[in-house]
Formats: structure tokens, C-alpha cells, sequence
């Protein structure tokens, strides 16, 4: 069945529930039915392969309890509805769910189960409201290609409602950036891509969504299960990004529900660094002092990206690839941690590209200008003594032609990174029309010169035009013009639905 309206109806239903209140919870409790409903459909190809080899599956959610024996309706009458259905999911599904036995040995398949449920809350209290959505849910088939393919889309619509719902905008980048940065990151089956702060998993499924065509042989499908790491210590992102693999066909998701610097950096070891690194961690926030002390001590900034940032560089692998999203503060930083994090990344690493991006990468709901840092573990060639990287290229992303900014309406598409794409395979300096630097090589010692200062190509400042009075007035008239037509214009559609007509003296 078609599903592109779906969200809209569930969503619909919802908001009619005294229990629900704002987008968050909507989103939290569709999303925990979308995932029974999903992993309920992979365990099916699970017991289908155990058939197979005639071996017997068990799955670790009870049997009362999966959903194919609870949430589906046969239209018989005896479907779960009501209170009936309130006190078995509250009283039963939950309680079970967040209580399953879990040891080392439970394989990662199933113990994603007890993960996800834990911190998950049941919001709807009108039974009868909550088996029209469970019933609307059950029309999408998960192991119809055609469906699953247009779930995915959907799935992308939830992902960009939660940049609407209070302080969630931080888990969601567009999906035209993170597959721009995966294909200049160009992972391979064998190797692993790392997401630290996974969010609802975009990265990594742009990752797979790179990866799927390479897969040839029987091993390939293996190392293609094994491809992705991930950690989020947030509960909705984190059942977000599980589900979102589950239906991107991995079927043991290798993301952690973890805070990612909780752990002393000199615990690291080689088996915890990956070969590829592509995140956005959170920006203008601040962590606790048990946190920061989990750093050397040079590199304790007050500022969350920052530690992020030094955390990556622990955790990637000798001639791995890394590109990282960070906010405007951390190119002109010079504050003590700042300067020797850039120091030690100029030093340890070759830092080759800095892409600059438009401040409305993410509006409308933020406007903080970020960028795009891509370096190597690994030594330039003819790099300085004492120094890996030897020159850093800057590119200034300009908004494309007939876009002032992106908007919900006008949002970034990957065809607005081909001019990135074009020059990064022919690399050149570029002054604009106007004087002001689009490119610019700099040498790692033009870099120390500049105390590890960043922020070069910048954006050139718009300049308010001053209007002469007479030409002031006359624009001001015009948009007044235009303003009253669209409001006579909404006012008359009105008055014509509602069947009035109302004339003004």
C-alpha cells in the first residue's frame, strides 16, 4: 500500500489523545511501534533461514508478546482494543521488554530489544485511538520492497519533523550533506565507519547506501553487516537510528546507547579505533567536570564539540579518513585547549580540507554557521619536519544560483555540492568577482603563523543598501500592495468555503 501520507494520519490520531502532548512524544510513540513492527518482520527472515538450515529460531521477545500476535487485527472482533489493550501494553509489553534477561552472550540481534525499550515511554492513554494507529501501522509490509523502499522516505520526513521538536534539531543532518561527505570520504567493505555521536543514524545509513553496490560475494554481504559503529546516549535518537538500520538491512545494528566521552582517552586501544569517521557532534554546549577529565590536560575545554573533536582523533585508525562538522567558534578559537587541539591536528594528522558552509545549512532552525573539517591519520607528502599536514586547502560553499537560503520548502540537495565535487578533484585558488577569496591554499606554517586561525574564505558581509527617502517610501508602498492582495485574496477563499459574504462599507 502507498504510505506517503501516513505520518500525517498517525499524527492525526494523536493529537486527539489527552496523553501525548507536543511533536517529541508524538514522534517517541510511533517510532517504538514502527520498531516492534520492523523487528517483527526481520525475524521472520530469521526463522525462515533457521528453517532452511534446519535449525531452530527463538526469539527473545516472549511469544504473547511479538507483534504479529497482539497488534494485528483479523477483523474477527477479538483484536486488543480499549482498556484491554492499554493494560497489556503498561502492564505487560513494557515491563517485560525493559526487563528481558540480557547477558554477554546474548547476541547483538537481540539484545537491541531490552536497549531500546528502556528509556521509552507509553504516552496514549484513549485505548481506541491507540488501535486505529497500531492498525494504520500494519498497513505498511515491511518485507514488500516497494513499501520498505517508501517507508524510507517517510522515515526521512520523521527524522526532519524532530528538528521541530524542541532541542532535537541537533540529530538530524540533511541527508544531502551527509551523503556529500561520505562519498568524498569513499569507505570500503572491510573497513568500519565510526559515527560517535549517531544521532538517528545518518551518516551511517549513507555509509551503507555507499557501501550496498560494492557488495559481490557471499563475504561482502558479511563485511557489509559489520561496516558501521555507532554510539548515542540519547533514548529517541538512539531507537531512531536502530530502527533505521534494522531497515537498511543490518541485522545486528552496532550502535550503543552510551555517553561516548565517558571513557578515559588512554583506554582506548587499537580494536576501539575504526578506519573512517564522519559526525556532527553537538555544538554550543558545555559538559560536566567527569567528563573533561577523561582528557589530557591540555585538551579540557569547557565546550562539547571541542572534546568530540580530540576524541576523534583517538579513535581513528593509522591512514584513516575523517570529516567533521563544526560550528564557526572552533576556526577563529584561540583560547588555550582550542589552540592545542588545532596545534595537535596540524601536528598528528594531515588537516587537507576545510569546506566552508552557508549559515542556513540548517534553518530554519538553526542559523550557526558551520563547516566541514576533513583530515587523514597519516603524513603528507613533503610535509614540515615535526608536522603531517603540509598545506590545508579552504572552500567557501556559496549558496546555488536562485537560493537566498535553504528553507523547509528550498532545503540543501546533493546537486549543490557538484561545485564542490568538481574543484575537489581540480584543485585552484579562486578570487571572486568582488575581491573576496572562494579558495585558498595555506601552508602548515602560514597556519601556525596565524596562532592555528581557521577562519579564512570567509563569507562576504552583506552591506544594507541605504535608499534614497522617495525610493524608500515607494518600496514600502509596494510590499504593502503586495501584503494586502494576499491577505483580500485569503479572506476570499475563506469566505467562499465557509458559503458568507461579507461587504464593508
Amino acid at each position: 500500500m502507498a504510505v506517503n501520507n501516513i505520518v500525517k494520519r498517525l499524527q492525526n490520531i494523536m493529537r486527539q489523545d489527552a496523553g501525548i502532548n507536543g511533536d517529541a512524544q508524538r514522534i517517541e510513540q510511533m517510532v517504538w511501534m514502527f520498531f516492534l513492527k520492523v523487528y517483527d518482520t526481520q525475524e521472520e527472515t530469521w526463522e525462515y533461514k533457521a528453517k532452511k538450515e534446519k535449525q531452530t529460531f527463538e526469539s527473545i521477545i516472549p511469544d504473547k508478546l511479538r507483534w504479529r500476535n497482539w497488534a494485528v487485527d483479523e477483523k474477527d472482533g477479538n483484536a486488543l482494543t480499549g482498556e484491554s489493550l492499554l493494560f497489556f501494553i503498561n502492564n505487560e509489553l513494557f515491563p517485560t521488554l525493559k526487563g528481558l534477561d540480557i547477558t554477554h552472550e546474548t547476541p547483538r540481534s537481540k539484545a537491541i530489544v531490552k536497549e531500546v525499550f528502556e528509556d521509552l515511554n507509553q504516552y496514549m492513554k484513549n485505548g481506541v485511538l491507540l488501535r486505529q494507529v497500531i492498525n494504520i501501522i500494519n498497513e505498511i509490509e515491511f518485507d514488500d520492497a516497494e513499501d520498505r523502499h517508501m517507508f524510507g522516505d517517510i522515515y526521512e520526513g520523521i527524522l526532519k519533523d524532530l528538528q521541530s521538536a524542541g532541542n532535537a534539531g541537533e540529530f538530524y543532518t540533511p541527508r544531502a550533506l551527509t551523503d556529500f561527505i561520505i562519498q568524498q570520504l569513499n569507505p570500503q567493505l572491510g573497513e568500519i565507519v565510526g559515527d560517535f555521536t549517531s544521532g538517528t543514524g545518518g551518516f551511517l545509513t549513507s555509509a551503507l547506501n555507499y557501501l550496498a553496490p560494492q557488495i559481490q560475494t557471499t563475504n561482502d554481504g558479511r563485511l557489509f553487516q559489520q561496516s558501521i559503529l555507532g554510539q548515542e546516549w540519547k533514548p529517541l535518537p538512539y531507537l531512531l537510528s536502530i530502527t533505521n538500520l534494522l531497515l537498511h538491512n543490518i541485522e545486528a545494528p552496532n550502535i550503543r546507547h552510551c555517553d561516548s566521552l565517558g571513557i578515559k582517552m588512554s583506554d582506548f586501544k587499537e580494536c576501539d579505533k575504526v578506519n573512517v569517521i564522519a559526525m556532527n557532534p553537538p555544538y554550543g554546549g558545555s559538559t560536566d567536570i567527569a567528563a573533561k577529565s577523561n582528557f589530557p590536560m591540555e585538551f579540557r575545554s569547557s565546550e562539547t564539540s571541542d572534546l568530540f573533536m580530540v576524541l576523534i582523533m583517538y579513535r581513528l585508525k593509522a591512514d584513516g579518513r575523517a570529516a567533521v562538522i563544526v560550528p564557526d567558534g572552533f576556526l577563529f578559537g584561540v583560547d588555550g585547549a582550542k589552540l592545542a587541539i588545532k596545534t595537535k591536528m596540524l601536528r598528528d594528522f594531515n588537516l587537507h580540507t576545510i569546506i566552508r558552509l552557508p549559515g542556513s545549512i540548517f534553518s530554519p532552525y538553526t542559523s550557526i554557521a558551520t563547516n566541514v573539517l576533513f583530515f587523514n591519520n597519516e603524513k603528507a607528502e613533503n610535509s614540515a619536519d615535526n608536522y603531517k599536514t603540509k598545506e590545508t586547502w579552504f572552500y567557501r560553499m556559496d549558496m546555488p544560483e536562485g537560493y537566498k537560503h535553504f528553507s523547509k520548502t528550498k532545503p540543501m540537495r546533493l546537486e549543490h555540492c557538484q561545485p564542490i565535487m568538481e574543484w575537489w578533484n581540480d584543485r585552484k585558488e579562486i578570487i571572486t568577482e568582488d575581491g573576496n577569496e572562494k579558495s585558498r591554499c595555506f601552508t602548515v606554517e602560514e597556519l601556525m603563523a596565524l596562532d592555528c586561525n581557521f577562519d579564512q574564505c570567509k563569507f562576504p558581509k552583506e552591506e544594507e543598501v541605504i535608499l534614497p527617502p522617495a525610493e524608500l517610501l515607494a518600496d514600502y508602498f509596494k510590499k504593502r500592495a503586495a501584503l494586502d492582495h494576499e491577505i483580500d485574496k485569503t479572506l476570499s477563499e475563506i469566505q467562499k468555503i465557509l458559503g458568507i459574504e461579507i461587504k464593508l462599507d
